[in-house]
């Protein structure tokens, strides 16, 4: 569970749009009814900061109108799912019991061009579920005088609400943490395609020279094949990531990342290309790259000699498996968490707990890692050894693990 939610509000939105919709903006003769604040786009965002919390909903005719017309406006969350497969997202419909709309038509006045406003609250947040993004579609259902008729692209406005998480996250600056988890054999996660997501923070990147390289994290097979993350690999700037896939080429990013910044790194196989994406913005990829076989996640670098000289000065929060590519738009939506049951989630460790060795998968799909049952290379090519690194588990809970959705 994310520790609390803090919320933000945004409604003026709607009253500024309502206010530019008049005769300077349109011709004398109107045309067609909308929801206002749809024109360029029917997806309003509408930060709450807490429950109860109202939006301005409004309609506008596209010039003055002669008479009064009155339009019916109503809440549908059937519309929710055609959003979805038209723009390949997923929103959820918010809990009618979260939901009260104060009217259920408004008018536009004789000489105006815009409606009276129609408060569209969200009473409770009790039911939201932490990784979901929901929306309230706000539709045109009828019309009455004027004879005008509904512009089609602008007859719902698609009220998305949006949210300020903060929460815990693991501290990696500590080197004394540094370590492999091995899952048993028959947890093996095979995935000829697949998504792989981490989220982190840095304080700082190295300044030496000599040694320069920050090493983040692993996700490979039993035999620590898969994908490595480090920073500042040889050669490349120091705020540069390298993600280095096994029996593939490295491929560096085009990213210079910097201190003091959340960032969501995506790493995708389809199948033919290894795809990188910076928080849902494809980055950079490769032509080759092949199929992931999961069983072991390293954090930091625990080779023997190599944990201080490599150590990431930094925090994580968030890694996800898929079993699927995700797009785009989803990865996007994902920013700051997804729901547990989303499609194809295998693994979702939030790094949030907040106390305790103990990093739980929240998919509940049994891949919990016990921080005291870890092993490493203390001799760097000598055989793994077992350790219990459960006192070097180290929480940070403090206002630079915000993420706005």
């Amino acid at each position: 569970m994310m520790k609390y939610i803090r919320f933000g509000i945004v409604a003026a939105l709607a009253f500024v749009l309502a206010g530019c919709v008049g005769k300077d903006m349109f011709d004398a003769s109107p045309e067609a009814i909308v929801m206002t604040g749809t024109d360029n786009s029917p997806l309003i965002k509408f930060a709450v900061e807490e429950a109860p919390s109202a939006y301005p909903v409004t309609v506008s005719a596209t010039g003055e109108v002669t008479e009064d017309i009155t339009v019916s406006i109503a809440v549908d969350n059937s519309l929710v799912e055609k959003y979805n497969e038209a723009h390949k997202t997923s929103y959820y419909a918010l809990p009618e019991s979260a939901i009260s709309l104060e009217k259920s038509s408004v008018v536009i006045k004789a000489g105006s061009a815009a409606s009276e406003t129609s408060l569209l609250s969200v009473v409770s947040t009790d039911d939201f579920v932490d990784g979901r993004i929901y929306v309230i579609p706000v539709t045109i259902t009828g019309v009455k005088g004027g004879n005008l008729d509904v512009l089609e692209t602008s007859r719902t406005a698609y009220i998305r609400i949006s949210r300020v998480y903060y929460f815990p996250a693991l501290d990696l600056s500590n080197t004394n943490l540094y370590a492999n988890y091995i899952f048993p054999d028959d947890k093996a996660m095979e995935l000829p395609t697949h998504t792989v997501e981490v989220k982190f923070y840095a304080n700082s990147w190295h300044s030496s020279t000599s040694e320069p390289i920050s090493r983040m994290l692993g996700i490979y097979d039993k035999n620590e094949a898969g994908y490595l993350y480090r920073i500042g690999e040889n050669g490349l700037d120091k705020n540069q990531l390298q993600v280095n896939k096994s029996n593939a080429a490295a491929f560096n990013s085009a990213t210079r990342f910097s201190e003091n910044t959340w960032y969501t790194l995506t790493v995708t196989y389809d199948g033919s290309a290894t795809r990188l994406y910076v928080d849902g913005v494809r980055d950079s990829e490769m032509s080759n790259g092949g199929p992931l076989t999961f069983q072991r996640i390293e954090l930091g670098m625990s080779w023997g000699g190599y944990r201080t000289k490599q150590y990431f000065d930094g925090r994580i929060a968030e890694i996800r498996i898929w079993d699927r590519v995700l797009s785009a738009s989803e990865i996007q939506l994902g920013l700051c968490g997804v729901d547990p049951k989303s499609e194809g989630l295998r693994a979702y460790w939030k790094f949030n707990e907040g106390e305790g060795h103990i990093f739980h998968d929240a998919t509940g799909n049994g891949y919990d890692i016990d921080w005291s049952k870890v092993c490493r290379d203390a001799n760097e090519d000598g055989p793994l050894e077992d350790y219990d690194y459960s006192a070097e588990v180290n929480w940070l809970d403090d206002d630079k693990n915000r993420c706005a959705n």
